[in-house]
């Protein structure tokens, strides 16, 4: 199989130079990595030339949908596309598993693995630590699990690019900037076409770097928006929409109560609150963020 390596990226130069030397060391190494940066400064195109695997820079806007889509469209052909985040670090094994799982199940159209740790979730994972977390795992040995899931998480989903080219399906680009749940609208419009899994012999760590992030209040209107945006479209469920969206505000809503931490709860309560006024005018639109 022809494997495609697509990183978008923002604001991450360094952090991105560690991700593509990790990723020279797979087991299976890629046929091509294609990143898409915001900016010419986010890469080091110096650096991304000595590798021993081709990196070939994507022009796009910014935007992490505008710049997904533009390395969909630089694709001329291939069997896998994988995306991994700017600060995700794949096992040695993960390209060679997602070869061999795509190769002997093939209904499956979309899969993700197993975050070893998610750094997104504190103050994020230095490098020589994820590098570490990833040691120990290998040690440990994997277990061989495979299960449906809703949605791939974003920081690495494996496609198979047949099924994105039925209906040259591409990422809504109404979703701006951070472009949250852009992964789940993505991959329910593939679900038709086959199965969506969790494999436990993917695997790896996601750094959760902070540099390139969206503001709180920013993406606290996001949290509203666009899953509201993603009912309406028909992608995805009320339930889940219902959820998701009572599941962050209230988050927010506790979190706000609390002294500032690594996360700005009241800035995204704040933006939550800009989205509900939104909605109650019949405004609403993700986009509006931009504004904010």
């Amino acid at each position: 199989m022809k494997i495609i390596v697509g990183i978008a990226t923002a604001g991450r130069r360094e952090v991105l130079s560690e991700t593509l030397l990790h990723l020279t060391r797979q087991d299976r190494k890629p046929d091509a990595i294609l990143v898409c940066p915001s900016s010419q400064d986010d890469v080091d195109e110096t650096f991304a030339e000595t590798l021993s695997v081709p990196v070939t820079i994507v022009a796009g806007e910014r935007g992490l949908t505008k710049q997904r889509n533009a390395i969909l469209s630089a694709i001329d052909a291939g069997d896998l596309l994988v995306f991994f985040d700017d600060d995700f670090l794949p096992q040695v094994d993960f390209l060679a598993n997602a070869e061999t799982l795509f190769l002997k199940e093939r209904d499956i159209v979309v899969a993700t693995g197993l975050v070893l740790a998610d750094g997104i979730h504190g103050p994020g994972i230095p490098v020589k630590e994820g590098l570490e977390i990833l040691e120990r795992d290998r040690a440990a040995g994997s277990q061989a699990t495979l299960e449906p899931v809703y949605n791939a998480y974003g920081c690495n989903m494996v496609f198979r690019l047949s099924a994105i080219e039925v209906d040259g399906t591409r990422f809504d680009e109404r979703l701006p900037l951070y472009g949250w749940q852009e992964d789940v609208d993505f991959c329910r419009r593939l679900a038709r076409y086959g199965r969506i899994v969790r494999s436990g012999d993917l695997r790896g760590v996601h750094l959760g770097n902070k540099r390139g992030r969206t503001s709180g209040l920013r993406f606290g209107y996001s949290q509203v928006a666009n899953p509201l945006y993603l009912f309406r479209k028909g992608s995805v469920s009320l339930k889940w929409t219902l959820h998701l969206m009572g599941s962050n505000v209230a988050a927010n809503t506790i979190g706000s109560l609390r002294p500032p931490g690594l996360v700005d709860r009241r800035g995204r309560l704040k933006g939550n609150l800009i989205a509900f006024a939104d909605l109650l005018r019949g405004r609403i639109d993700p986009l509006r963020m931009l504004e904010l």
